[in-house]
């Protein structure tokens, strides 16, 4: 893949075994079947505690030079703390991370629902402490960022002058299922309803998606979502987009079909994607099919 960055929020699931990673596939593999195909991540695992310097290290190995990391900042800086008097936490995070700082494509802060209009101030404060040759991107929850217009330009205006991206989070396809299935009802649960605003505010648009557990399901929401990374791309940005699924058992799935509709809106655009690389239980030998004896 070429010009932008796809991947999952999980590079782990011994549930993809036989179906993306290769069937006897063990765990220490997962990290380097993953970055055969995908070429970035979603870092969930650092918002709940970091990870030893050795995993670190590990991470670093197991990936192409090319792979990009997009660790989210910890729960303790943005939720608990709510960016306010963290400055050790966030130089260690920095530090735990500085192995693997040049796989490091964007980090990722997500603020709290509770994080609204009168927070700005803080905000403001806390970007202005973060290393500047870093890229970051933003996701809001609270609706003043979405509803009210002063809030809503106040936070683009200040994320665009620190050339920080804010992240994209499409959850409307989710919440319109109607479905009885548990993997279904337990993401609508987790995750909120996001109303749609698909405004970039710097060079690395950041879009996280979740919408049906299969990849045809998702092809009227994917065709919209194309046509706004294919703009994206046409005005030299380079995009991240991360998709998630309820259950996340089809995930790379899912991707390699918004790949390839993206594919077809960057060509009339003039834009090149490449190819999405084959899966690693692809690539196996065909076994020869038995004979009949009839």
């Amino acid at each position: 893949m070429q010009n932008y960055y796809l991947g999952c929020p999980i590079w782990a699931n011994k549930d993809w075994s036989g179906s993306f990673f290769t069937p006897k596939a063990k765990p220490k593999e997962y990290l380097p079947q993953y970055a055969q195909v995908f070429n970035t991540v979603e870092g969930n695992n650092t918002f709940y505690g970091l990870p030893k310097d050795s995993m670190v290290r590990r991470w670093k190995m197991d990936t192409p030079k090319d792979f990009r990391f997009s660790f989210k900042f910890p729960k303790l800086i943005s939720h608990v703390y709510k960016l306010q008097n963290v400055q050790k936490e966030v130089t260690h995070f920095f530090g735990s991370l500085e192995p693997l700082l040049e796989k490091i494509g964007v980090f990722f802060l997500q603020l709290s629902p509770s994080f609204n209009k009168r927070a700005l101030p803080t905000l403001e404060h806390f970007l202005q402490t973060l290393p500047q040759d870093l890229t970051y991107a933003v996701e809001v929850r609270h609706l003043d960022f979405f509803h009210n217009e002063m809030a809503r330009q106040q936070l683009d205006e200040l994320l665009q002058r620190f050339n920080i991206n804010r992240a994209i989070f499409d959850t409307s396809t989710l919440h319109n299922i109607e479905s009885q299935n548990e993997h279904i009802l337990g993401a609508q649960k987790k995750k909120p309803q996001m109303p749609p605003y698909f405004t970039s505010t710097a060079d690395q648009p950041f879009l996280r998606y979740v919408g049906y557990p299969t990849p045809e399901a998702n092809r009227t929401r994917f065709t919209f979502l194309a046509k706004i990374v294919a703009e994206w791309l046409q005005l030299k940005k380079t995009p991240y987009v991360f998709i998630h699924s309820p259950g996340e058992l089809n995930t790379p799935a899912i991707a390699r079909f918004f790949h390839e509709l993206l594919k077809q809106e960057a060509a009339k655009l003039g834009v090149e994607v490449g190819e999405m690389p084959t899966f690693p239980v692809d690539k196996l030998p065909k076994l020869p099919e038995q004979m009949s004896l009839f």
